[in-house]
């Protein structure tokens, strides 16, 4: 049976009272790439194992590949690729104890976003 003055207690803070920060936005964003980098890694994978299996398995993967709807997922792809690099090597930084002062985690948090959209151009201007 439960205990009658638990009911008395405050509950713990929600998500709508948080303004939200760059620092927790970044965090969230960097699990949102990693699993995204999953779907992306998927999709290349059944590209090469239609290669390996016939002609028409191939055309149909690559017709999806080199269509808009492909561009699109291979461009966002790409962005994901090096925020989530990015967002890596922000944390090898806070690992080693350095930034962690919310201004320097705010400039690495923008330079997080601003790096991935950069590289992502001169990726897609190189290729």
């Amino acid at each position: 049976m439960p205990d009658a003055t638990q009911n008395k207690r405050p509950l713990s803070p929600h998500l709508t009272i948080y303004r939200p920060q760059l620092t927790s936005v970044t965090s969230i964003l960097t699990r949102i790439t990693g699993n995204a980098l999953l779907l992306g890694g998927l999709l290349v994978v059944a590209w090469f194992l239609a290669a390996a299996t016939s002609a028409d398995a191939f055309a149909v993967i690559d017709g999806l590949m080199t269509s808009w709807l492909g561009d699109i997922v291979m461009t966002l792809s790409l962005w994901a690729l090096w925020y989530h690099a990015l967002a890596g090597v922000r944390h090898l930084i806070w690992d080693s104890g350095r930034g962690l002062d919310l201004p320097v985690a705010e400039k690495l948090g923008w330079g997080v976003i601003v790096g991935s959209v950069v590289l992502t151009l001169i990726t897609i201007a190189i290729i």
